[in-house]
């Protein structure tokens, strides 16, 4: 019963939940996923793209210290620097993990790179080609600035990228795939640039515009949660190239982040979108996998520093707050990577039930900003909010106009608030009254914090009453989610009632009389349990009521039966009860004397059977001489020596059983060995007759 009473108001707490979502920056879980999920086999990783996600992923999360791979993966980055056979990959990769590791590469190494990927550019026939020789180059110039990586024909390379759009914002990897991808637009931004930084003259202004056009085409086409969060959704037929939406949403936020840094002037995209992006990152969670789990912390590392469209996220550290011990409303306000906010104020606009209508009970109200804890906080709730849930409406407010132009905090935050308490409980009891009259026949107080249980009786032209009172932590009249009354005979059989609301009192009469078929006739002794719970009840409560003892009439002969119990499976697949075996007891043995004389008389047998051989003339003149049938010869001789000593070892030891298992095993060897030597000795004869 209580576990299906705290599954009951579980059920209730989970639309309110799920209406307003509330998102928290990364924290230290995420930090302590990253070790369990980035980890080095033997000191290194499988490939250069795993161990630059792993390093990237550790140093936006400030723990990079903590993977010592320089030593197995630098020289692995330098034989693929130094290969003339690298793909294309493999270098964009050792660059990469160059960036962070500050591997030991000559110069001399990244000029000749820089001349074959610059041919590899002018031959590129795949988006994929473009994204890994221009973002090759591209790492080379911020690496070493005096190598020469410029493009000097960049208006075409641009064109040539330009030209696999499609008129949706998206890209094809290539001329030759009409298929378009959100992935693909995402690696196109990347490489677009990485064009516009390399290039040796300024790139044509329209064609950065019509860039800006496709940029925003792409984000007319994002998906939307119902909770606000953003997100982009791949749409290939191709289970080849079929990304994830997170895998597809981070690679446009790096794309996005890409173009902006390298591009001057705004870039007009609506700041919920780009907000509710962010809290599609964060309300991921912790991903499974080591790849997701880079896609999230990279693109969140994008959204954080890009330097137009910053988001800010509000998160309240607890949204339960207890009146009983005089809790305050906290709020806080960080970048998506948990650093701090520019200076702001948070504004609670209002607060409502949900069922309500929008009814306020608080009206804007300014939140006190603690410095030294990074918190906004509101004191004290009002009297006019009781325990129950609410709806809080947060509006956070920047200070400086220049941050205005950076940071997007997405206006107002609607974010659900538990409020609990300690509920009191009086006047409570519990009364038997005769059916007809409605008098009062017998009645007891009830201690519900948990005094002792009560006894009654009553039958069939009885009823039987239970109320009491429940008040708010604000002197109010309170109605729990949940209040049951449950009846349970000796049987096991139960009952389940539900207590209605009468004015400011709980109550509940039952009418045996109407409930005799219900009871199924069963008289007997009826154990009461009454329990009462709410999500912001802080004293939700089970408690045993005590007894009645109900005298019901004879059940007529069509009378439905009592449903047959569930059995307890412990009864059922549990240890069963040790079985004690009692061995008959031993017969009685004769005298030790008769035993002996027994003895005696066998071996006395035994020596005169020796001595009628002898007067037969019992001789080896037929054993075989010839080697093969004497050695069968003496292997039977030997068998039926073995079968006697068998006997003997099974009188004073060995079990039936195992002695006719050995029997078996020597009876075939007899079998075998006899009838060689049977047959020698006929072969024999038979020569000797014919001679």
């Amino acid at each position: 019963m209580a576990r299906n009473f705290v599954f009951l108001v579980l059920i209730l707490c989970v639309p309110l939940v799920c209406e307003a979502a509330i998102y928290f920056p990364i924290t230290d879980s995420h930090r302590s996923a990253a070790l369990e999920l980035f980890k080095p086999v033997g000191g290194s990783f499988e490939s250069l793209e795993e161990a630059y996600e792993a390093l990237q992923t550790f140093e936006i999360l400030g723990i990079g210290k903590q993977l010592n791979i320089r030593a197995s993966t630098c020289p692995s980055a330098l034989d693929t620097l130094g290969s003339s056979s690298s793909s294309l990959k493999d270098l964009f990769y050792a660059i990469r993990v160059n960036t962070l590791l500050k591997c030991d590469i000559k110069k001399e190494a990244f000029v000749a790179i820089a001349s074959r990927l610059k041919a590899s550019v002018h031959k590129a026939n795949s988006l994929l080609d473009f994204y890994y020789s221009v973002g090759s180059l591209r790492l080379i110039k911020d690496q070493m600035a005096d190598v020469d990586v410029l493009l000097p024909e960049a208006d075409g390379v641009f064109q040539s990228v330009k030209a696999l759009s499609q008129s949706d914002g998206r890209w094809r990897y290539s001329s030759n795939n009409p298929v378009s991808s959100t992935y693909a637009a995402g690696l196109a931004l990347e490489t677009l640039a990485g064009v516009i930084s390399l290039a040796s003259s300024e790139i044509d202004q329209s064609q950065i515009g019509m860039l800006k056009n496709d940029i925003a085409k792409l984000f007319d086409g994002i998906e939307k949660y119902d909770d606000g969060a953003y997100y982009f959704d791949e749409k290939l037929v191709d289970a080849h190239e079929l990304q994830s939406p997170l895998s597809a949403t981070s690679s446009v936020v790096r794309g996005l982040n890409a173009f902006l840094m390298a591009t001057s002037g705004s870039l007009n995209l609506p700041e919920d979108k780009i907000l509710g992006v962010a809290k599609f990152f964060l309300g991921i969670g912790l991903p499974g996998n080591a790849k997701d789990f880079y896609n999230q912390i990279d693109a969140l590392a994008c959204l954080e520093r890009n330097r137009v469209s910053v988001p800010l996220i509000l998160s309240l550290p607890s949204t339960v707050v207890s009146l009983t011990r005089g809790d305050q409303l906290k709020v806080k306000v960080n970048t998506v990577l948990g650093s701090r906010a520019p200076p702001l104020s948070v504004k609670l606009v209002k607060a409502f039930s949900p069922g309500s209508k929008d009814a306020s009970i608080i009206e804007s109200q300014d939140l006190k900003f603690d410095q030294q804890n990074d918190f906004h906080i509101l004191d004290a709730l009002p009297k006019t909010v009781d325990a129950g849930n609410y709806f809080f409406i947060f509006e956070t407010l920047l200070h400086d106009s220049e941050d205005k132009k950076i940071y997007v905090t997405g206006g107002q935050t609607k974010v659900p608030v538990f409020v609990t308490g300690v509920v009191k409980v009086d006047n409570a009891e519990i009364a038997v009254l005769d059916r007809d009259l409605g008098s009062i026949e017998t009645q007891k107080k009830l201690d519900l914090a948990g005094g002792d249980a009560l006894s009654l009786s009553a039958n069939h032209l009885q009823k039987l009453r239970l109320s009491f009172q429940l008040t708010s932590p604000r002197g109010n009249a309170f109605k729990p989610h949940q209040a049951f009354l449950k009846l349970r005979h000796e049987t096991k059989v139960e009952h389940i009632f539900v207590l209605g609301n009468s004015g400011k009192r709980l109550e509940i009469i039952l009418d045996f009389l109407t409930l005799v078929e219900n009871f199924f006739y069963l008289s007997g002794r009826y154990d009461m349990e009454l329990a009462v719970g709410d999500a912001v009840m802080e004293n939700s409560f089970l408690r045993e009521v005590g007894s009645i003892e109900l005298d019901l009439p004879e059940p007529p002969e069509k009378a439905a039966r009592p449903p047959s119990q569930p059995v307890d499976p412990y009864s059922r697949y549990g240890p069963k009860a040790e079985i004690t075996h009692i061995f008959r007891a031993p017969e009685k043995r004769p005298p030790q004397q008769l035993s002996v004389a027994f003895l005696a008389l066998a071996l006395l047998t035994f020596l005169g059977f020796l001595v009628g051989l002898m007067r037969l003339g019992v001789n080896l003149k037929n054993f075989p001489t010839s080697s093969m049938p004497a050695i069968f010869a003496i292997l039977f001789h030997l068998g039926i020596a073995a079968v006697l000593l068998l006997y003997v070892i099974f009188w004073l030891k060995l079990d039936l059983f195992t002695t006719l298992k050995a029997l078996g095993f020597l009876g075939i060897f007899l079998t075998f060995v006899g009838h060689r030597t049977l047959s020698h000795l006929a072969s024999t004869s038979s020569k000797l007759k014919s001679a």
